[in-house]
């Protein structure tokens, strides 16, 4: 198979992995102790994974620093509940947050 594999100009080399993992925008994707191979085929390089795959749901929460809610505050002249809400809803977004909370 290997032989056949070259003379069509493909090469194959394995990959000593101990996890892959495949982040989206929502979730991961972690293969652990998975077999994977690289593949040149043509200058092309492509990966094959072999192995389970475990879906996890990723957490989209903003990280909220004391900065940012005293900016906001600061230019709004809310509260920090408020603040802070704004912030969540907005995405992390400081300048949404501040607009929204400004109408």
């Amino acid at each position: 198979m290997r032989q056949a594999m070259k003379r069509m100009g493909i090469q194959q080399q394995d990959i000593d992995a101990t996890e892959v993992i495949i982040r989206t925008p929502t979730k991961d994707i972690v293969f652990s102790n998975p077999q994977v191979a690289k593949i040149n085929m043509m200058g092309q390089e492509t990966y094959q994974i072999v192995g389970q795959a475990q879906e996890m749901e990723r957490d989209t929460t903003p990280d909220i620093s004391e900065e940012d809610i005293a900016t906001v505050m600061e230019q709004t002249n809310c509260t920090r509940e408020e603040a802070e809400k704004a912030i969540k809803e907005a995405k992390g977004d400081l300048a949404e947050a501040i607009m929204s909370l400004g109408q």
